[in-house]
């Protein structure tokens, strides 16, 4: 199973990544442009998990484009971020997230949530 983790921080990244990586393999990007453009290239992660807040193109917008093209709607997404907003929760979940946690967020949780998702893809 493949995770993409997209996150500026590399430090939070690199946290996600040895949590999960444990279990599944994980890629980082650092922003939505890079992201997509990954994927474009035929990287099909089975979950993805990305910030908001991030330079060339935030969660929001990475959201929208990867629900909105056929070939990769299906991917489940987990939004990691540390805005608290219910506006935001909402935002996040009418554009397609299927879940959202806040940072600081315990790696357990982060874990369980991960494997909810897989299990019902």
């Amino acid at each position: 199973m493949k995770i993409l983790v997209v996150d500026d921080k590399q430090s939070l990244s690199e946290l996600v990544s040895q949590f999960l990586g444990q279990s599944y393999a994980v890629t980082t990007m650092e922003d939505g442009m890079a992201a997509l453009t990954w994927m474009q290239d035929g990287n099909i992660p089975d979950l993805i998990i990305t910030d908001l807040e991030m330079p060339n193109m935030d969660g929001f917008e990475l959201i929208k484009k990867i629900k909105e093209s056929g070939y990769f709607s299906e991917i489940p997404i987990i939004v990691l971020s540390c805005r608290d907003s219910s506006a935001d929760r909402i935002q996040c979940l009418k554009l397609g997230a299927d879940d959202y946690l806040v940072k600081p967020f315990n790696p357990e949780e982060l874990l369980i949530r991960v494997e909810k998702l897989l299990i019902r893809t």
